[in-house]
């Protein structure tokens, strides 16, 4: 007979015993460093406390937090022109006021060619006395802002150019037979300790080519921004264009329109402080708005910037329209010679300037020696 019935076999099996594991506390700590927001969006958030009390020190404000900081390049823009930069400065009146247009452009050009002429014991003699000169002459809030931003600029020129102009050695191979297969005998060690090669920094070497090079330009451009600073600090920009056309007078006679050159120096002297004041002022503006510049995408806040730019530039334009009219309304109708410029003050010669002029002598003779006995 076919069955087509099966019988199974089914066996029950007590339930397994639980597995018991041991319980262990583990301290809470009081305060939380690390906190994650996992349900809502996945930042870590970082907090730093001083004290059990839950006080932030001054250092946590700068830990950055992931958003992008316009705000703060805003403000640094506000900050950074704030200070006085190539503008007359009236007050504390120092000797350097007094001190003839004429004889501050003589030191200027003098201060221009001595670094790149002179021993690097002079270079970084003159950059010194420009230092101690500045500190003296200029408020506190000018010099420490201007000589901060001119010392980093140039100590960075001389670590790239010190560095670069003959760190990296060539890869070149000699064609010079050494000494010894030409029969000649070997070049003496010298007596003396004189070593070429002053550094090492991995691939990097700095010499004395790197020493010389790099603290020429690096002088140079201190003195040229802080001497230029200094006379157009303690300068008003009348008296440096009454100067410049005293010294190119003797060029009318060439076909050289000074009156022109003149006008347009002093132009652009009087336009330096329309500048700044309009790179500041719209700077505040935005941060006095209190842009909210976490909810900006990228585009957004490059799009904020060219703004920015932009109306710096219609400012500018709108002041350079606004300073035509002016002078066509007294008068000017394109032809310099025909339109007399007047001066504030007229230029006088003292003791003071001679006192200047025997100390430039001096500087400038000893730049000469150097040159022969600091070797």
């Amino acid at each position: 007979m076919n069955c087509n019935h099966a019988t199974f076999l089914l066996v029950s099996l007590p339930p397994p015993p639980p597995l018991l594991f041991p319980k262990f506390h583990y301290p809470v700590p009081k305060k939380t460093l690390l906190t994650l927001n996992l349900k809502r969006n996945p930042i870590l958030r970082i907090k730093a406390s001083k004290d059990d009390n839950g006080q932030s020190p001054n250092w946590s404000k700068w830990i950055p937090t992931g958003s992008f900081a316009a705000d703060k390049v805003f403000r640094l823009i506000s900050s950074a022109t704030a200070s006085p930069i190539g503008q007359f400065v009236s007050s504390p009146t120092t000797f350097l006021h007094s001190i003839d247009p004429r004889v501050k452009l003589v030191w200027l050009l003098v201060l221009v060619v001595l670094p790149a002429r002179s021993h690097i014991i002079m270079r970084f003699g003159l950059v010194a006395y420009l230092t101690l000169l500045s500190i003296w002459i200029l408020p506190r809030n000018a010099w420490k802002d201007q000589l901060g931003r001119v010392y980093f600029l140039s100590a960075l020129l001389f670590i790239t150019i010190g560095l670069g102009s003959d760190g990296v050695p060539a890869l070149v191979q000699s064609r010079t037979p050494p000494p010894a297969v030409s029969g000649l005998p070997n070049l003496p060690i010298s007596l003396t300790g004189y070593s070429y090669v002053i550094s090492k920094l991995g691939p990097l070497t700095f010499t004395r080519k790197g020493l010389s090079v790099g603290s020429t330009v690096a002088c140079l451009t201190f003195t040229v921004f802080q001497s230029a600073s200094l006379c157009l600090t303690t300068t008003t920009p009348e008296q440096l264009a009454s100067a410049l056309r005293w010294f190119m007078l003797p060029l009318r006679y060439i076909g050289v329109s000074v009156s022109e050159i003149v006008l347009t120096l002093l132009l652009s002297l009087r336009f330096i402080s329309l500048v700044f004041d309009e790179v500041r002022n719209i700077a505040l503006g935005i941060v006095s708005r209190r842009v909210n510049w976490k909810q900006l995408t990228v585009m957004e806040t490059i799009d904020i910037f060219f703004n920015y730019f932009r109306r710096i530039f219609k400012n500018i334009f709108s002041h350079a329209e606004q300073i035509s009219q002016a002078m066509i309304a007294r008068g000017f109708k394109g032809d310099v010679d025909n339109h007399k410029i007047y001066f504030l003050s007229e230029s006088s010669f003292g003791m003071a300037d001679i006192v200047c002029l025997l100390n430039l002598t001096v500087v400038i003779g000893a730049s000469l020696l150097s040159e022969y006995y600091l070797v």
